[in-house]
């Protein structure tokens, strides 16, 4: 489908479909890509760190060492390509590692050690130390520096617009994501149901943001809550996935309806936050008159949409806190046990297919107070979790992708089933130790908690 963007004629809406109908694949092929940010902080003072003197941009700079390549915007670094995998920046300075494709979870847990090794390398030299929580723990929003992209800028000021904690959104959270394949049309709709009416239960499992500016919040992920009134237009739970008839051409209809951020042209960004892709189509855009997009522009609109399961030429999961490196690993290892099995695949939508449209929002919302305590179908979470914990490593026993050392991929699974089985989340063992060694000190997460 990329030849679209090559040749005269304008796109139409069935180019878009089959810009995503073209990410399948055989089941030979599938791989996955594991994604996480973390907050990065000044180990004198727990501060947040800005772009520059001396912060991220020195980050970056220093990471080329390891044969990373800068990639600028204007004058500015604002992410390193090594491969297929990137280093980039959140709107914060969040530092997220978007991994390369990989085949097994072995692989991706030594990309993102390599990772956290590289970076600590730097920062050690920096006076700089990286924090996974889903929600930074101490910082107000007017703390945290904003980094020099030009997209930031545009989403900056349309979020107070749409809803009440876009900026938080932007600012103050880090999530852990896994990229997965699919085969074609069925396969994605099966993995998308099942994947986006799980999500709320992978959003208890990694629970892990219970402080706001130094206090409990009243939530085990005020990640997760954020995104509950960022921009009602963009987020969600997508009825329409689990409606008759569901496919491509659904989601394209969705996409186009979305309000537009931006149109990039070269290292600018054009603001048209709030303007309608399908008038872009029509080049009836008000900041382009009489042009139209490319392929490219239909890519990069896809990236401005943020519902919990997020479909491109593949599918994302969204749903997950950032947290330890143990738990980096366990979030892929979770969904491709449950989603690259098709024995697995089909229990696991056995275990939401009687969820109806209310559940999903309403369960979606209870996980963000609530964890593991949550009820679904007359159950709790911590029960269904259970289920789909053992769905997911008979998935991996399936897949049988060993180690060097000739282990399976199922023990990357150990600390969710610990989890699951105490019924007790990350973010309620931090606020344990809030409430007694760390003698109500949120600060205290950034010694303790560090990578």
């Amino acid at each position: 489908m990329a030849e679209a963007a090559c040749d005269d004629r304008p796109l139409v809406f069935e180019d878009l479909v089959r810009w995503m109908a073209d990410g399948g694949k055989p089941k030979s092929e599938w791989r996955v890509g594991a994604e996480h940010e973390k907050f990065v902080f000044r180990l004198k003072d727990h501060a947040p760190v800005p772009y520059e003197p001396n912060g991220i941009k020195a980050l970056l700079d220093g990471l080329t060492r390891f044969g990373w390549t800068p990639v600028m915007e204007g004058e500015n670094v604002i992410a390193l390509e090594r491969g297929k995998a990137n280093v980039s920046l959140e709107p914060g300075g969040q530092f997220e590692l978007s991994g390369a494709p990989l085949e097994t979870v072995h692989e991706i847990c030594e990309e993102t050690g390599q990772h956290l090794n590289e970076v600590k390398q730097v920062a050690d030299e920096l006076g700089l130390g990286f924090l996974g929580l889903g929600f930074t723990p101490i910082w107000t929003r007017d703390q945290v520096p904003v980094m020099p992209k030009g997209r930031y800028k545009i989403m900056r000021q349309y979020m107070p617009k749409v809803g009440g904690l876009g900026l938080d959104m932007m600012f103050r959270t880090c999530t852990v994501q896994a990229n997965l394949d699919f085969a074609d049309e069925a396969d994605m709709v099966a993995k998308f149901r099942t994947s986006l009416a799980l999500q709320p239960i992978a959003t208890a499992l990694f629970a892990n943001s219970p402080f706001i500016e130094g206090k409990p919040s009243g939530y085990v992920t005020a990640r997760a809550n954020v995104w509950t009134d960022t921009d009602a237009d963009r987020t969600g739970m997508l009825d329409f996935v689990f409606q008759d008839g569901f496919g491509f051409e659904t989601y394209a209809r969705y996409a186009l309806d979305v309000p537009m951020y931006f149109v990039k042209r070269g290292d600018r960004y054009i603001d048209v936050a709030g303007r309608s892709f399908r008038d872009f189509m029509d080049g009836k855009l008000p900041e382009l008159p009489g042009e139209r997009p490319t392929i490219k522009d239909w890519a990069d609109h896809t990236t401005t949409i943020f519902p919990e399961v997020r479909l491109k030429k593949y599918l994302e999961m969204r749903g997950a806190d950032s947290g330890p490196w143990s738990r980096l690993c366990a979030l892929p290892a979770l969904w491709m046990g449950v989603l690259y099995d098709s024995a697995s695949l089909a229990a696991a939508w056995d275990l939401c297919k009687d969820w109806d449209i209310a559940d999903h929002e309403r369960l979606r919302a209870d996980v963000t107070r609530l964890g593991l305590k949550a009820e679904i179908g007359g159950r709790t979470v911590q029960d269904v979790a259970k289920d789909m914990l053992a769905i997911a490593r008979a998935g991996l026993k399936a897949r049988n992708r060993l180690s060097g050392g000739m282990v399976d991929e199922t023990g990357y699974l150990a600390e969710l089933d610990q989890i699951a089985e105490t019924g007790v989340t990350p973010a309620e063992r931090l606020l344990e130790l809030y409430e007694t060694r760390w003698n109500r000190d949120a600060g205290r997460v950034f010694d303790d908690f560090a990578y």
